[in-house]
Parts: C-alpha cells; sequence; structure tokens
C-alpha cells in the first residue's frame, strides 16, 4: 500500500507543468510504474541521468505531464545529486514536482532477483542480497523526501498500477478512493493502511466445523460473525467513524483510504466486516475495493477457497 505526504491538494487543478520524478530500488516496480503514467497521457522519459534533467525540462514547452524515470544504474547517480536536483525542482515556481518513490521489502526483492535469475546492478558479482543493502543505504534519504511512497512489496502489477492512478492520475475526475482489507495477525499488519481495526474479539467460525472450510464472503460465515452480540454495534462504531472521517481526508486533498480489518486466521471475521463495510460505503456513493490478503495468498498458491454465495 501506499501513503503521501501532501503538498498541494490537487496537482491536477494547477496549470503549472507538473515533473514527477519515479524512483526507487531495481525490482520494486519502477518501470510498470512510469509505463503506467504513459499510458495515461504522461511524456515518459526512463533511465534519464540526473546531468540531464535540467536540460529536458528547459528544452521546448511542455504540454504534457512528464514522469521522468531515474535509476542508481545511471553513471553519473550519486545521493548528493539527486537530492540536489530535487530540491532545485522543488523550489522553481516553473514547475509542480512530486517525487514517486517505489519501495518493497528486503526479502521480497531478493525472492524477485531470484525468480528472474538476473544480477544485482549493484552487485554483479555478488549476491543480490549485498546489492539490495548498497542500494537500500544510497536511497534511504531519497525515500525520506518522497511525496508519494508505495511499498509494492505485496503488490501485484494490476494492484501496482490502480495505486500509481490514484495518486497520479490526470483527468481532474478522481475523488477519495477508499480500499478495505481483510488480513491475518499471524503475518503482521499490511503496510500503508491509514485505519486498522482488531476483530479478533468477535466469535470465531473456524469452531464451528461447518463453517471452518468457508470463508467470510459466504452468507453464512456473514450471518454467524454477526449474531455476535458485540458486532451491530462495533460495526455501527466504525461505520461512523469512516463515515465522519472521510469527507474531512477528501477536503484535505488525499485521493486514498485504506482501512484494514484483522482476525487470528484472516479468512472469516475479518473477511466478513470487510465485505459488510465495503459494500455499505459503496452503497453511500464512495469509490471503493476490497482486498483479501490471506484468501489471495491462497489463490496464489493454487489452493482453491469455497466461497459459495458472495455477501
Amino acid at each position: 500500500m501506499s501513503t503521501i505526504m501532501e503538498r498541494n491538494a490537487d496537482p491536477s487543478t494547477s496549470t503549472t507543468p507538473r515533473v514527477v520524478l519515479v524512483t526507487g530500488p531495481s525490482g520494486a516496480g519502477r518501470t510498470t510504474a512510469v509505463r503506467v503514467l504513459e499510458d495515461v497521457g504522461y511524456e515518459v522519459i526512463d533511465n534519464l541521468p540526473l546531468s540531464l534533467v535540467h536540460r529536458v525540462l528547459t528544452g521546448p514547452a511542455l504540454t504534457h505531464p512528464i514522469a521522468l524515470g531515474v535509476d542508481v544504474r545511471n553513471r553519473d547517480f550519486s545521493t548528493e545529486m539527486m537530492l540536489e536536483v530535487i530540491e532545485d525542482l522543488r523550489e522553481d515556481p516553473r514547475y509542480e514536482m512530486e517525487l514517486l518513490y517505489l519501495d518493497c521489502s528486503d526479502d521480497v526483492l531478493v525472492r524477485r532477483y531470484s525468480e528472474t535469475r538476473r544480477r544485482h546492478p549493484l552487485a554483479p558479482a555478488e549476491t543480490p542480497n549485498e546489492g539490495i543493502h548498497r542500494e537500500g543505504q544510497l536511497l534511504e534519504p531519497v525515500r525520506g523526501r518522497a511525496d508519494i511512497l508505495i511499498d509494492t512489496t505485496e503488490l501485484s502489477p494490476h494492484d501496482l498500477k490502480e495505486e500509481v492512478l490514484r495518486w497520479l492520475s490526470i483527468s481532474g475526475t478522481e475523488e477519495l478512493a477508499v480500499s478495505v482489507h481483510s488480513f491475518s495477525y499471524k503475518r503482521a499488519v499490511p503496510r500503508g493502511l491509514d485505519m486498522v481495526f482488531d476483530a479478533r474479539f468477535l466469535r470465531n467460525p473456524h469452531w464451528d466445523p461447518t463453517l471452518r472450510a468457508l470463508d467470510g464472503r459466504t452468507d453464512q460465515v456473514a450471518e454467524y460473525v454477526a449474531e455476535d452480540a458485540r458486532f451491530a454495534p462495533f460495526f455501527e462504531k466504525v461505520s461512523d467513524l469512516v463515515e465522519f472521517l472521510l469527507p474531512a481526508y477528501g477536503d484535505e486533498g488525499k485521493s486514498h483510504l485504506a482501512i484494514g480489518f484483522g482476525c487470528t486466521g484472516g479468512k472469516h471475521r475479518s473477511v466478513a466486516l470487510t465485505e459488510r463495510l465495503a459494500k455499505a460505503l459503496a452503497h453511500k456513493g464512495w469509490q471503493v475495493s476490497i482486498r483479501h490478503r490471506e484468501l489471495e495468498r491462497h489463490l496464489d498458491r493454487g489452493t482453491p477457497q469455497t466461497s459459495g454465495k458472495q455477501a
């Protein structure tokens, strides 16, 4: 998921040319991100040497937003020079600059390099771990300057595309988008959630043999969870809080809010709550997407999920 430190509440309404610098560790999804931006109308230049950034921007007048992909593999890359370019562009009134940083956990980067059998550009004769560590040290100060930070650790290419479009679409028609997530506390809280609610106090369908194989998308499990006397007041309070905060976040220029429900296994209670809240918010007119982390994980492994009729 992602976080953002807003400097401009609605960049799409500005007449100042929009410049997006796209960077992050190798393997985190930078190439995918710049392709997405190109598809939605950005002028894109990838692997641009830092010494050429100002030359590109001082050429012919920009007629479209521009995205510049910056990679540590470029021969003139240095942390100091990258930070200098960022600050220069931020102080230049001719541009509306944003830094998009694609991040990813080290273990997932190692796995991606292992799957592709590629050598890391900063450790061609060593293990990918060495290169990932060096690159992380080089980019840590840059990461701290990010306007938009997207963690791709658990994102598919499709998920990454949606995240990039949430932050950087140029249609000018975006509204606050809401994503509701279910997860298991056994695998920790997902990164990037703005609000987290613990559902482990509700009675657990796992202990009912007739429900154990089902998940929270089924009517049977949803009804079982809802029969807990604490469910209705809990859900009402959560719904009221979320509905109160969404307009406030929208007024502040936030374009995406991520809400998470966690339970022990991430299969029953958290899923039922996620489905119910998403349905309620969609009924109120909000743009809502759903992600069930543990169910998706089982599907990725080829394990079928018995869900029956969805709530």
